[in-house]
């Protein structure tokens, strides 16, 4: 199975947040990160009184099932010291399932494709990075780039997987 993960990050070290995370992943069994972007400097969203987010976009490899990667995320976050707080708020990591192959998932605790990810840059672009043909199983998400307004993105700088 062939996953697109997002990280975020705007408390503490962001850099080391995102390596520690691509870490973590990269330490489970029969799983492997194959793509990673570059690391982008973006505006928050939603919660705008917050530090400016340090985010990434990963193909990740696994041969677990989505339910079973969703677990995996939240107990990285966790495990990285995560703390749920505002809504949208600061966080010191925050990994969300964008795309499991060309799966459609809508249950209580998974929605794949991500409800959000059409309006969200700091998705989009580095996407766009590491797919530049703009799909990703069958899943156009060039044509929603242009739709999205007012998200300032930046290169900061670049990861090694």
């Amino acid at each position: 199975m062939h996953y697109i993960i997002s990280i975020g990050t705007n408390l503490g070290n962001r850099k080391q947040n995102i390596e520690k995370a691509i870490d973590a992943i990269n330490n489970l069994p029969y799983t492997d990160v194959i793509k990673a972007s570059s690391i982008y400097e973006t505006e928050p969203v939603d919660y705008l009184r917050q530090d400016n987010f340090y985010n990434i976009v990963l193909e990740v490899k696994s041969q677990f099932e989505p339910n079973e990667m969703l677990g995996i995320c939240l107990g990285i976050e966790s495990g990285l010291g995560r703390i749920r707080g505002i809504k949208s708020g600061p966080r010191i990591i925050d990994l969300d399932l964008i795309f499991a192959e060309d799966k459609k998932i809508n249950t209580k605790n998974l929605i794949v494709p991500h409800p959000r990810y059409k309006e969200r840059n700091f998705v989009l672009t580095p996407l766009l990075e590491i797919h530049p043909e703009g799909e990703f199983y069958g899943k156009n998400f060039q044509k929603y780039i242009e739709n999205v307004q007012g998200q300032k993105i930046e290169i900061v700088d670049k990861i090694m997987v």
